[in-house]
């Protein structure tokens, strides 16, 4: 999603807003549940992400 969304403008933050709503959804699950796992892998990567695009941005 955030590479589609990439050129708006906030595109990093509405991505870092959206990863903390699943986030705190996150209770609600069994910890092995498949969602559970998608987020802990794909969460990381993404803030490496909004990271990076906040950074080329400052340049």
């Amino acid at each position: 999603m955030f590479r589609v969304e990439a050129g708006r403008p906030r595109a990093e933050v509405e991505l870092a807003i959206a990863l903390l709503r699943a986030w705190m959804g996150l209770e609600t699950l069994p910890a092995m549940d498949e969602q559970v796992q998608w987020l802990r892998t794909v969460c990381p990567i993404c803030v490496d992400m909004i990271e990076e695009a906040r950074s080329a941005n400052r340049e």
